[in-house]
Parts: C-alpha cells; structure tokens; sequence
C-alpha cells in the first residue's frame, strides 16, 4: 500500500480517505471515532433528515436553509459535487448540515448511529444494471438493515428514480419487508422537482418512479433483516 497526499493507493486502485464537513471546517473521518458525533458536531436539538448520493446538492441546501429548526445529513461521493455543497453552505452561514465525503454503505455500516434519522431521502442512485454490479446497489435484500435501518420507528422514506426497472425492484424488496409500509406516488412532489436530475427528466416527459414509505420496529432492537437476507445468513450458517 502507498499514501499520497491524503490518498491510500492499493493495487492501483486510487481510495480517498472519507471526509467529514460542517460550518466549522472539514476533518478526515479517522480523527472523529465511531459513531460520528452528531449531537457535538451539528449541536441542537432537531430531527435529523439524511439523504444518500445528494449530487449537487439542491435539495439538502434547500432543506437546510428553509427549515433551520431541522438537522440535515448528506453523503455524497462524488468529491467535485460535495465540495460544492459544503462551499455553498458556509456561504450562506448555515449551521443546520453536516457532510461526508465517501462511500455510503461504508459509512452506514461503521460510524453513523442506527435510528437516528426523522426522514431518509435517496433520489436517483445509481442503478448498476450490470449483474456484477448488483451488490452495490443501496437497495438490495442484504443491504437494506443498513439503509433503512438509519431511521427510528416511524421514521419515513421519499425515493426517486428514472431507471424504472430498478424502481421496480426495490419497491419489491421494500414491500416485502415486514416494517415498511409503502405506497408509490403517482404525483410529483408537492415543491416541485427535488433534484438537478428530476427536474431535468420532468422537463424531458421522462417517466419517474415516486415512493414514499414508513418503518414500524421495536426501538429497544436492531432494524430486521429482510426475509430474503435472514434465509441466506440461516443458509449461511447451518
């Protein structure tokens, strides 16, 4: 392994360090420890709203600014479109966000706490359709504790996408499971277009899957598996 200004080189392959943002400056995630803390590093005590691959930004800077009584979390990995938000944020002086810089399963599944989310946004993710891409997708069987797990009970889900047959199979996953309650909104979102992307593919005619959901679980116990994902780890095991 080689290190280079800040960036970790294995085999060739170039693996920055996640990179943690708020009003007061940007720290590597290691001089933070697990899990994040939140309350210290975005004082106050608001619910906190979360979105996944927030792109450019429009939305959490959006949210951020008009609903100053809430705390807003993004992850982005995309370094040029993170560091754009974080540079508008201070501009405006808002004190509401906090950001990281990395990959998002692994930030689920090592420093963020489980179910301290009010609501989690997740709007046109990747959709890796090739089949040796499946497993990075956020919205898989043995992924989804991570994922929706960031909620507490009653916490809601708003997702988008244009790639319908992807939508089509995570509103499957998610129906599936026994603590979501879900519904598909045939209409846009009352503001407006949420993203760069959707208003873009709103202007194209482009059709768009909308889904809104709900988790239902005991507070005192870890988000359940999907039943798919409890079968492979009993299969796994036995």
């Amino acid at each position: 392994m080689q290190v280079s200004s800040g960036r970790y080189s294995v085999r060739g392959l170039s693996i920055r360090p996640t990179v943690v943002s708020v009003l007061a400056g940007s720290r590597p995630l290691g001089e933070l420890g697990a899990p994040l803390p939140l309350n210290r590093l975005v004082p106050g005590g608001g619910p906190w709203e979360v979105e996944l691959g927030f792109g450019k930004g429009r939305y959490l800077l959006a949210r951020a600014a008009a609903e100053r009584g809430r705390r807003f979390l993004g992850i982005e990995i995309a370094g040029k479109y993170e560091r754009k938000l974080v540079r508008r944020a201070r501009r405006r002086r808002l004190d509401n966000w906090l950001s990281l810089r990395g990959e998002a399963l692994f930030v689920l599944c090592t420093v963020l706490p489980a179910g301290f989310a009010d609501v989690l946004h997740v709007y046109f993710p990747d959709p890796w359709p090739k089949a040796r891409h499946h497993k990075r997708r956020l919205f898989d069987p043995e992924t989804l504790d991570l994922v929706l797990g960031l909620l507490r009970p009653g916490g809601r889900l708003c997702f988008a996408t244009d790639f319908l047959d992807y939508g089509e199979l995570v509103y499957e996953i998610l129906a599936s499971h026994p603590a979501v309650s879900l519904v598909r909104r045939d209409e846009g979102w009352p503001e407006g277009p949420r993203t760069n992307y959707e208003a873009k593919y709103v202007a194209e005619g482009r059709p768009i899957l909308r889904l809104e959901g709900t988790v239902d679980y005991d507070a005192g116990h870890p988000f359940p598996l999907h039943p798919d994902a409890r079968a492979a780890v009993l299969s796994a095991v036995a």
